[in-house]
């Protein structure tokens, strides 16, 4: 799934390309994608036609345009979803999902594989910088309103282990399965480390970590690890090369060169080092 780096480089180039341009008469042509739109896709269709994006934000995984009509269209990736800008009769994506025509000769289209991603529209909430259906979310670690304390506090009152702390998204949002990976074998933490056992310098580098993984990723675009996140322009990120940790089972630990083992966790994988990050005692 795409993770707050990748889904930075997806709005940047929606803010380039989006921006100003009013939006046409929008195709639905797989209902699931506006499943979350509860008025359904006639509706969707309508408050999106003649809307103009003026803004692109992020919050974590979600990225949404504000328009002119002081509505928010929210876009949600899932596990393979592409925003894509495509020229004006370009031929259609093989899981093409939702296309919505810009002025200038372009569109944005939506590209779903396994059409787990959603698009809505919905109205500012508490927090009116975002919409309403994603004030749940935390602020996110690149964000300036994050606080790197509060957050510390937050988690070492949690009884859980360290790894589903940085997945839960009402704690901190856009961490997910590989970021999370990479900054624990930065930190030295096993993925199963108790929370209210680390200390707050701990849990303050550990951020630390994750806030400086996510910025290399975004230099180079991102993490394609399964080939389906791409940018706008359906171009690859590269930080893969620079994974440490997450999908290099059996190679050997950057830091001390035992062999990267992979542990199942939560229905997927976590990856680590037996050496730099050794797992708690039960």
């Amino acid at each position: 799934m795409p993770e707050l780096p990748e889904v930075e480089v997806v709005r940047r180039g929606l803010e380039t390309h989006a921006v100003g341009h009013p939006i046409g008469e929008v195709e639905v042509l797989h209902p699931r994608s506006v499943r979350r739109h509860v008025p359904g896709p006639t509706d969707f269709v309508d408050r999106l036609a003649g809307a103009t994006p003026v803004a692109v934000h992020r919050r974590g995984k979600y990225l949404w345009l504000s328009l002119d009509t002081e509505e928010m269209l929210l876009v949600h990736l899932g596990m393979s979803g592409q925003m894509l800008v495509q020229p004006t009769g370009k031929p259609d994506e093989k899981h093409l999902r939702v296309r919505l025509p810009l002025s200038g000769e372009t569109e944005l289209r939506f590209v779903d594989q396994r059409t787990f991603g959603h698009l809505m529209v919905d109205r500012p909430g508490e927090r009116q910088d975002a919409p309403a259906v994603i004030d749940h979310i935390a602020s996110d670690p690149l964000d300036t309103a994050f606080a790197p304390e509060e957050f510390a506090r937050a988690l070492r009152t949690k009884r859980t282990e360290v790894k589903r702390a940085l997945l839960d998204q009402s704690l901190i949002s856009g961490v997910g399965n590989i970021y999370a990976d990479e900054a624990l074998w930065r930190a030295g933490l096993h993925w199963s480390r108790s929370t209210r056992g680390l200390s707050g310098a701990q849990v303050l580098e550990l951020v630390g970590h994750v806030q400086d993984v996510m910025l290399e990723a975004l230099e180079v675009g991102g993490t394609t690890f399964d080939g389906l996140y791409v940018d706008v322009n359906g171009e690859s990120g590269y930080f893969e090369r620079g994974l440490n940790a997450y999908g290099r089972r059996d190679e050997p630990c950057g830091r001390c060169g035992a062999p990267i083992i992979r542990e199942s966790f939560m229905n997927r994988s976590s990856f680590s080092c037996p050496r730099c990050q050794p797992a708690p005692r039960r």
